[in-house]
Formats: structure tokens, C-alpha cells, sequence
């Protein structure tokens, strides 16, 4: 039996080394290979304002970090919500109907690698008469668009993995269309739905940067762009942190809701 302590801390102590290796690595380079890359030091110095008062804001495009991240979070729900609402039952009629899939899989299939930056001109000119909501709603429809596609794809998987044994069983039962829906295809298709939902949420978050970017809307996009085009690194490195680190809790907050609903 291995008793030693350091076992039961591994959990924190290998990411804390890998995060330490990390820093040491970014102020190697800063020093050596590339002196226009902020060290980690003069990064943390020149955002520390950001950071500290992460919801003050000064002005429209010069906001605490916490605050822009929020706008980008309202905005990546709304849009994600669309996917989903999309998404989901698309995927039920590609794994119920063959006639559906051989109509409509093609077309999904030419869609689906279209980049955001792609859908984003499309979507402004869809609502361009929309007047100052434009952009707003050219950003939820592209966010929708790209993120859907991992929804409808595991939806289709998880329904045509489902035994047909347990559809027989709905028919001995004279179940109806609706309790056969609630009471099989749904939870025997969710862990495949809960995947497709995970790799949505991920395309909606890296969506929003790009939209945010093209529209000038404040968000951790649009003030990436911003101090890009004013050669602020030290800010853009900060854009990647804050977007890497909200990032991973979507995934581990996707992953709780999904443990729940199978313990469920």
C-alpha cells in the first residue's frame, strides 16, 4: 500500500508545476528568442489595473477584464441557446429518418467547415436592417451556426446507437410517439447529446472572440483587437489567459451538469 503524502496532493501539485514550467518557458523567450514579447513581470505590471478592478469601467472599450468577459459570456448564451434549440432536434430527425439524412446530410456536410470568419459578413448583411442591433445579431447567428454542428452530429450517432430492443419494447408497450421520445430515445441518446454539447459550447466561446473582433463589440474580442492595433502585448496576452482560463471552466462546469444527468 503506498502511503505517501504526496499522492493525495497530485491533483494540485503536477498542475502547479506544469503552470510554473509554463511561466519559465514565456520568460525564456521574452528574454531570448522574441525582447517585443512582454516577460510575465511586465505583462502582470501592465495589467494589473484590469485585473485588480475587474468590473470598473472607464469607458466603452476600456473595462475591467471580469466585465468584458461577461459581455462576451451574455452574448456566447444567447447564441449557444440557439444551437441547442437548433441542434438538438435536427440531429433526431438525421438518426430517425433515412429520407431526412439522404435529403439533408449533404448539405450539413458542406456547411459544416465554413469558418465563423466566413458566416460573420453573412450574418451582418441578413440583418443589416436591423440598425444598431445588427451586429449583436449577426454575432448570435454566427455563433449559432458554428456551434451547432457538434450537437447535430452526436444527436444523430446517439439516436442510431440506440439497441433496437429497447424501440420493440416501446411498441409491445403501445407507447406513443411523445412517451417513446421522453421515456427511451432521449436518455439513451444523452451521453452522445452531452458530448455534441461540450464541443458546442467550446466552438461558441472561440466564435464569440472572432465576432467580437470583425464587429467592434466590447468583449474580450473586441478588446483584443483593440490593443492589437494599438501594439499592446502585455493586454493581448491577458485576452488569451482570461479566454483560455473561461474556457476550461465552461468544459468542467459542462462536465458536472453531464455527471449529474447520468447519476440522475
Amino acid at each position: 500500500m503506498n502511503n505517501n503524502p504526496l499522492k493525495k496532493i497530485d491533483w494540485l501539485l503536477l498542475p502547479l508545476i506544469g503552470f510554473a514550467v509554463g511561466v519559465g518557458l514565456w520568460h525564456l523567450v521574452s528574454q531570448t528568442v522574441s525582447k517585443d514579447l512582454p516577460s510575465p513581470a511586465k505583462t502582470w505590471a501592465e495589467s494589473r489595473e484590469y485585473v485588480m478592478k475587474p468590473f470598473e469601467k472607464r469607458g466603452e472599450m476600456d473595462q475591467g477584464i471580469l466585465r468584458f468577459t461577461w459581455y462576451s459570456l451574455i452574448l456566447v448564451a444567447k447564441g449557444y441557446a440557439i444551437a441547442l434549440i437548433i441542434g438538438t432536434p435536427v440531429g433526431f430527425f438525421l438518426g430517425l429518418s433515412k429520407s431526412f439524412t439522404k435529403t439533408f446530410d449533404p448539405i450539413i456536410q458542406i456547411l459544416r467547415p465554413v469558418s465563423p470568419l466566413a458566416w460573420l459578413p453573412l450574418g451582418l448583411v441578413l440583418f443589416l436592417g436591423a440598425g444598431k442591433q445588427a451586429s449583436e445579431l449577426g454575432a448570435l447567428f454566427t455563433i449559432a451556426v458554428c456551434a451547432m454542428w457538434p450537437t447535430v452530429l452526436n444527436t444523430a450517432v446517439g439516436v442510431r446507437a440506440i439497441p433496437q430492443d429497447y424501440l420493440n419494447v416501446a411498441k409491445v408497450l403501445k407507447l406513443s410517439r411523445t412517451k417513446t421520445l421522453f421515456k427511451v430515445l432521449i436518455p439513451a441518446t444523452l451521453p452522445y447529446m452531452f458530448t455534441g454539447f461540450r464541443l458546442s459550447l467550446g466552438i461558441a466561446w472561440l466564435v464569440i472572440v472572432a465576432a467580437e473582433m470583425l464587429t467592434g463589440r466590447p468583449g474580450v474580442g473586441g478588446f483584443l483587437w483593440q490593443e492589437y492595433n494599438a501594439l499592446n502585448y502585455s493586454h493581448i496576452i491577458l485576452c488569451i489567459l482570461t479566454i483560455g482560463v473561461v474556457g476550461f471552466i465552461l468544459d468542467r462546469l459542462m462536465s458536472v451538469v453531464e455527471r449529474r444527468f447520468k447519476t440522475a
